[in-house]
């Protein structure tokens, strides 16, 4: 502790200097800053400058003293009066800080009792030092001119302990009423001053007390401006907030009123329900796939969602007639674009709107309305509503047809590629089709799973009947409770149809079921008992619980039966689980092939089907899952060229070995679509990869594009770019012709080049000459094909290098 004291008085006056200059520059900064209320702003300036006076006194103390000259003798005495004096002043100041926060921040009506006295005190204190001046109570000067202290020194400590004290027992009960900053500082001050006051008694020719005073004066400035920063930092966060907020609401209200527009004009075609958010939805999806940033997909769903204001002017007896409109009433309805883009264009400052109304019935081809556009010349925004209008129109009820299925929708996209749509965005919605194999993307995309099954009142046999539930190898579980409808009829019980049809129903018309491709397989109703249609065999197993005379029992006193149902399918074998708290039954049923899809309904007779919850359990069945009761049926039962035959009985559910391509390479091979097979895109694919070990999937698999016989093309790695080129030759007359070959069985040959990053493929198939280029930007080790499909076997490969 000497040491420090000793070191102090030789630097002391160093510091001193160094003080004063910061006391200076932060009462500059006070005196300037506009952010402190005008109270604390005048007392944080009064703290600074009374600091860099009272250091400049102590400096004239120390630097007068033992000066005996006429000037000397005043300075010296002057100097130490101020010294006192602004320590005094000082704390006093410090004092009044305290009132100003504790009004201010702390919530006081007035000040503390306490922070009075202190302020009394001061004062006093003062008094009494003026009166020392005369009596030399607090110190004497010698013979020399030199400060000497007198037995009542101690007195003119007392008052600033005692004052301190006071403020202390104040911070420490009021802690909590201000800010972190403010307390911390207001609490050094009070103790570490109080601390330098009491170790000042014992020490002589240093001012410690002085110093220390300053220097957290300095500090009691620091903080308050490190309040300021958090205080502005945290309204800065709030304004930001409450702006974010605002946007947000006025984001959620334009929505809100959007939506709202896109209903009323929906609510005038009773075909249409929905139509307007559907196509906003489905353009967003387009938009992304197609690189589109958030803003612009954001302005994308909003003009989709607008699309048909127009349709505010045309007459609800037109938009709701049954039937064919005359060309009058067509006329009227081609009008709706124009008045769509006069109504959106008053919305000055989100023009995209109109202009997604404006333009959506525009053709790629030029043949669109109202102004007839082509190409690129229709905006983009049009472009990409265009198709999702399209899709959505395709897959909705309307008065005159009923939805269409997705299958044949791809089809019809497929034919108006070029056409009727942007080729970029009509390829975009067919790869969206893709990807949507179990049809969510339709007008009741928004029922969850399970929730589409609503109760059903069955009176008579399959009177009423569910829509279809795909199966697949996911095992799907549904619960469902049924009672009787009727006591007179003793047949009351649920059942379920197995089927396969284009749009996943069940269909009673002839005609219908022509259209729609619809085959029944079996009827299993719910005691076991199982009706065959079109399969080739069905195993059935039974367990008794309780037995079939109690079940029945249950059913006539009109009970109601809770049944649990598991079912799935893997290739051309179907398993379904029935069971009840009387029986559990489990049929096994092979069907035709592995190639048409298998659809669950749920009907019943003189019964009432409830409570029908649908869910997927999570388990995926494999091979050997199902015993098999039939024999599997295969296309490829003829020689084979270099590598193996395959048979590809649905979407890429096989694939030939790989091969390693090289330059210069050709692949011959025959294929057939399968009979099952009745659509354009079920024909072969090349498949271009890469990975470890050669094999499809294998280890470091890398799928880099496929290239269809039907001459469509999709990157499958963000680091490949693919673009087909498809020509129609002479010998193409139209799809339906092309498909008709396919399923006579073609031959075919694939001609590969590589140019440095670049994979050529070249065939003609069919009638069509299609040209596909791969660029894989980070290169490759080695490349490899294989063959795959949808419903086609593929023969006598044979690879000539």
């Amino acid at each position: 502790m000497d040491k420090i004291i000793e070191l102090l008085k030789e630097y002391q006056l160093n510091i001193m200097f160094a003080l004063t200059l910061i006391c200076g520059m932060l009462a500059f900064f006070v005196l300037i800053t506009k952010t402190l209320i005008p109270s604390r702003k005048y007392i944080m300036l009064s703290l600074e400058l009374s600091a860099m006076f009272l250091l400049i006194f102590d400096r004239m103390a120390y630097h007068y003293r033992g000066n005996t000259s006429d000037i000397g003798f005043w300075m010296v005495r002057i100097s130490n009066f101020m010294v006192f004096a602004l320590t005094l002043g000082i704390i006093f100041i410090f004092t009044l800080y305290l009132i100003d926060l504790y009004i201010h921040d702390g919530g006081f009506e007035k000040p503390p009792l306490r922070l009075k006295l202190s302020c009394a005190l001061c004062g006093m204190g003062l008094i009494l030092l003026i009166i020392s001046q005369f009596t030399g109570f607090y110190y004497t000067f010698d013979e020399l001119n030199q400060y000497q202290r007198s037995p009542g020194f101690v007195v003119c400590y007392l008052f600033p302990l005692i004052i301190l004290i006071l403020d202390m027992s104040v911070i420490l009960e009021q802690y909590k009423r201000i800010s972190r900053n403010l307390r911390i500082s207001i609490l050094l001050f009070s103790v570490v001053t109080l601390l330098s006051a009491i170790v000042q008694i014992f020490t002589y020719g240093v001012s410690l007390i002085n110093i220390t005073i300053v220097g957290l004066v300095v500090l009691l400035y620091v903080y308050a401006l490190l309040d300021m920063n958090e205080m502005i930092e945290r309204a800065n966060k709030l304004e930001i907030e409450m702006v974010r907020e605002e946007q947000k609401n006025m984001h959620l209200l334009f929505e809100q009123t959007a939506t709202a527009l896109a209903n009323a004009i929906d609510a005038k075609d009773k075909y249409t329900h929905g139509h307007s958010r559907r196509v906003a939805k489905y353009s967003v999806k387009v938009a992304r796939s197609a690189g589109k940033s958030e803003k612009e997909c954001e302005e994308i769903y909003f003009a989709a969602l607008l699309h048909d204001v127009g349709k505010i002017g045309i007459k609800d007896s037109i938009i709701n007639k049954e039937g064919k409109l005359t060309d009058e009433e067509y006329g009227a309805i081609k009008t709706h674009p124009v008045i769509g883009m006069q109504i959106l264009s008053s919305i000055s400052q989100s023009p995209y709107l109109s202009i997604g109304a404006h333009y959506h019935h525009e053709r790629y081809d030029g043949h669109g309305y109202p102004a007839g556009l082509k190409g690129e010349d229709i905006p983009d925004i049009a472009r990409i509503i265009a198709v999702a209008d399209a899709y959505d129109a395709m897959t909705s009820k309307r008065s005159y047809r009923d939805p269409i299925p997705q299958q044949l929708v791809r089809e019809e996209f497929v034919k108006g590629t070029g056409t009727q749509f942007d080729p970029n965005y009509a390829r975009i919605m067919l790869h969206l089709i893709d990807l949507d194999s179990e049809y969510k993307m339709k007008e009741s995309e928004d029922i969850g799973e399970g929730e589409g099954i609503s109760d059903l009142i069955c009176t008579s046999y399959r009177s009423t009947v569910s829509d279809g539930i795909l199966l697949t190898n996911n095992v799907i579980h549904i619960h469902l409770t049924s009672s009787m409808t009727d006591e007179r009829n003793t047949e009351n019980i649920p059942s379920i149809i197995l089927f396969d049809s284009l749009d996943g129903r069940i269909h009673e018309s002839e005609r219908k079921r022509r259209d729609l491709l619809y085959h029944e397989y079996v009827t299993i109703h719910a005691n076991g008992n199982v009706e065959q249609a079109g399969v080739r065999n069905v195993r059935i197993k039974t367990n008794e619980t309780a037995g079939a005379a109690a079940e029945t029992k249950a059913m006539l006193r009109g009970e109601k039966i809770d049944f649990d149902i598991e079912a799935t399918r893997y290739k051309d074998h179907a398993l379904l689980r029935l069971s009840n708290r009387f029986r559990f039954h489990e049929i096994i049923i092979a069907l035709p092939d592995s190639t048409r899809f298998c659809y669950l309904s749920l009907t019943g007779k003189n019964c009432t089907i409830e409570g029908v919850e649908v869910s997927k359990t999570g388990e995926t069945i494999g091979d050997g899952s199902i015993p098999r009761i039939a024999e599997e049926i295969s296309y490829i039962d003829s020689p084979a060229g270099d590598i193996p035959n395959v048979q590809i009985d649905g979407w890429r559910s096989a694939s030939s070995e790989g091969f390693e391509i090289t330059d210069g390479m050709c692949v011959s091979f025959h294929t057939m679509s399968l009979p099952t097979a009745r659509l354009v895109w079920h024909c072969p694919f090349a498949l271009i990869y890469t990975s470890a070990d050669g094999r499809v999937g294998g280890e470091k698999y890398r799928e880099l594009t496929i290239v269809r016989m039907d001459g469509e093309g999709w990157e499958e790695d963000d680091r490949a770019e693919n673009r087909v080129i498809v020509n129609k030759l002479d010998s193409f007359t139209d799809w339906n012709d092309w498909k008709a070959q396919n399923k006579a069985g073609q031959e075919c040959e694939l001609h590969f080049k590589l140019d440095k990053e670049q994979i050529i493929i070249s065939a003609e198939y069919c009638g069509l000459s299609i040209h596909s280029v791969t660029t894989v930007s980070d290169g490759v080790p080695k490349l490899y094909a294989a063959l795959t499909g949808d419903q086609c076997a593929i023969t006598n490969i044979r690879i000539k290098r």
